[in-house]
């Protein structure tokens, strides 16, 4: 694959109802289909690639993450970082049973990007929402252990966050990966046997403001959004407003980039039958008429083939 590529995309299941904010794509190899959230739509959505357009459940608040859930190594639905909280979904359309709250005040945050680690615990991101006025560095990462039946652990990991993002591990669980997107950068980690971040984080790559940017008579390329790790361990990152995603190898140099008929892609995720299916979730909330006339595709799943395959995605192990 070349530096810089516009690849053939295909869309994933049309959706009559684009998402506002699609986010939290991850394939499910049992089902062969693809399932993520649409933020600011409270919605969790379902599809197979090419099939009917997505299934589409409506939410009480916006879903800021999902992940497939397993108990004692059977299939157990969904687990969802709603607003607030963390509920399980054990059939698709039905009940969400409570699990656990974040310790965050919902008026001013909300969960945002987050996976499942390889032992099974649910990491989570929160975003600073003020009324008015920017974002600011109050929320954080936090890890959640729901493997002790009844005994939910909620652990802050990592603060002075205003957008979490860009959380992902690579293969061999000794590094992890996240971004907080204001910053314009994508930190690492070096992790103990835990898969938890220890010391300080190195920057993997960091890409220029919008000022920095137009100083320099260059197009602004995006800020860093969702993000996932191939098998050889390269960090694939949506760049929001840059319109392209990105593979970066474990030292931050940029190996390929791959535009896409869009503004602002949201989040990568590797599946399909043999895992070379590269999937894109986008949104179309906030854009101006002109910009989704322009590029109609905004709030698809969009995706195409790579030469890597992923990783199978880690499940949430409830108790």
């Amino acid at each position: 694959m070349s530096p810089s590529t516009a690849p053939e995309w295909s869309v994933l299941a049309a959706a009559a109802e684009p998402a506002l904010l699609g986010e939290s794509p991850f394939w499910h190899p049992q089902e062969q289909r693809l399932y993520w959230v649409d933020i600011a739509g409270r919605a969790l959505l379902r599809a197979h690639p090419g099939g009917d357009p997505p299934e589409r459940w409506a939410m009480p608040s916006e879903p800021g993450c999902i992940a497939p859930a397993q108990r004692q190594g059977a299939p157990a639905g969904l687990v969802v970082a709603l607003r607030d909280r963390i509920c399980h979904a054990p059939q698709w359309g039905g009940e969400l049973r409570e699990l656990a709250r974040l310790p965050i005040d919902p008026a001013t945050q909300r969960a945002n990007d987050g996976k499942c680690d390889a032992l099974g615990r649910l990491w989570v991101g929160t975003i600073h929402e003020p009324e008015s006025g920017p974002r600011q560095p109050v929320g954080a990462l936090y890890c959640i252990d729901l493997r002790v039946p009844g005994a939910p652990s909620v652990r802050r990991m990592l603060g002075g966050v205003a957008t979490s993002n860009g959380l992902a591990w690579s293969p061999d669980g000794r590094r992890m990966y996240f971004a907080d997107t204001p910053t314009h950068a994508i930190r690492v980690w070096d992790c103990d046997t835990q898969h938890e971040p220890v010391g300080e984080a190195r920057v993997l790559h960091r890409f220029a403001h919008q000022e920095e940017s137009r100083q320099a008579g260059a197009a602004y390329g995006g800020r860093p959004d969702g993000a996932c790790v191939d098998a050889e361990g390269a960090y694939w990152c949506a760049l929001y407003e840059g319109g392209r995603v990105l593979r970066l190898a474990p030292t931050g140099e940029v190996l390929a980039e791959l535009v896409l008929p869009l503004a602002c892609p949201t989040m990568p995720c590797l599946g399909g039958a043999d895992g070379r299916t590269l999937f894109v979730t986008s949104a179309r909330g906030g854009r101006s008429p002109e910009e989704l006339a322009r590029l109609p595709l905004s709030g698809q799943v969009l995706s195409t083939r790579v030469q890597v395959p992923g990783l199978p995605v880690a499940r949430c192990e409830l108790g």
